[in-house]
């Protein structure tokens, strides 16, 4: 059976025009989600709590800004876009209050209700917008009159409109301009993390680290290595994201297509395959969502230092100096 997708002539953004919609967060997908449902027509309010730095940022950008509570309270639709460890506290301490019949839930990750921290009243509709992009594209993209895919998924449908009303949600903030696929919260939550871990952030990381590694510890330059194993990765991904595999191998040089085809499974082979079903399993299972949120409840000892291990690594100091060289990307920063 195909994917079920939608577009904007399947979505109503009228069945919102006149809700109150609160965005709790305006960190990266916050502010994007916000704005660009003002910019739609649409009766937005930010929550955050008191003193939050985003405060005057919200102000200065026109929309109207208020606690998490007293926002959830006035809101018919409250979209959730804070971090996955910090949802279960802030919804039990400030939104659950308010969660009365007719009202909706909305997230953009799967997260919170998958893995049981936030349970819902079964009166209440609870929906999930996700873009697949961050927020900075959300908003630069609708703005130049365009959109970020989204996923779309239904936990609990009481009014029985649910469905409708994500997808009026997806069209404010421009989803349904490039399409919106339809998922459920376990397929969206178990698949996000697994592509976190294994490939996209994990998996991509540790392998160009053991490729710059391999190539320092052989007597190469770093800057040598840092160029040839991770510098030259975006060149390769822009490939792929335009035109497939078949793009990317169209697009090198013979002798580049060669060594693909003929070393790339010596390296990625069925090992790591077995080791990648592991790691979805650990995800399916609930072992590392507990693992996750205990580390939260302990004060992130072990994520501290990781973190403080992973940036000291001799490929970032390396990839500093000769990024500081690169005129075109200080540019694009600004």
């Amino acid at each position: 059976m195909p994917a079920q997708m939608f577009y904007d002539a399947d979505a109503d953004l009228d069945l919102i025009k006149d809700k109150k919609i609160a965005v709790i967060g305006f960190g990266s997908q916050g502010h994007a989600h916000a704005l660009n449902l003002r910019d739609s027509g649409c009766d937005v309010i930010v929550g955050l709590y008191p003193g939050s730095r985003s405060w005057t940022k919200v102000q200065d950008s026109g929309l109207q800004v208020d606690t998490v509570a007293d926002a959830a309270a006035a809101a018919d639709i409250v979209m959730v876009l804070t971090p996955d460890h910090v949802q279960k506290s802030i919804y039990d301490q400030h939104i659950a209050p308010t969660m009365t019949e007719g009202k909706t839930l909305m997230f953009a990750h799967g997260f919170a209700i998958h893995f049981n921290q936030v349970m819902p009243p079964p009166e209440v509709d609870v929906t999930m917008i996700a873009p697949k992009g961050p927020g900075h594209l959300v908003r630069r993209v609708f703005e130049e009159g365009g959109g970020v895919p989204a996923l779309l998924a239904i936990h609990q449908d009481a009014s029985e409109t649910a469905k409708e009303v994500a997808l009026a949600y997806a069209k404010g903030i421009g989803g349904t301009r490039a399409g919106v696929l339809e998922t459920t919260f376990l397929e969206e939550t178990e698949t996000d993390l697994f592509g976190e871990q294994s490939v996209l952030c994990g998996g991509i990381t540790a392998l160009m680290q053991a490729g710059f590694e391999t190539l320092v510890e052989a007597g190469y330059q770093p800057e040598s290595a840092y160029f040839e194993t991770i510098h030259e990765v975006k060149l390769i991904v822009d490939l792929i994201y335009e035109g497939g595999f078949a793009n990317m191998r169209y697009s090198v040089s013979d002798t580049a297509e060669y060594g693909d085809l003929t070393r790339g499974t010596r390296i990625i082979d069925d090992s790591v395959k077995e080791r990648m079903q592991q790691i979805l399993s650990d995800i399916q299972d609930g072992t590392f969502a507990r693992e996750w949120i205990m580390e939260n409840q302990t004060g992130r000892p072990g994520f501290d230092k990781l973190r403080a291990r992973a940036a000291s690594h001799p490929s970032e100091e390396v990839g500093a100096e000769l990024r500081g060289m690169m005129s075109w990307l200080n540019e694009e920063a600004d």
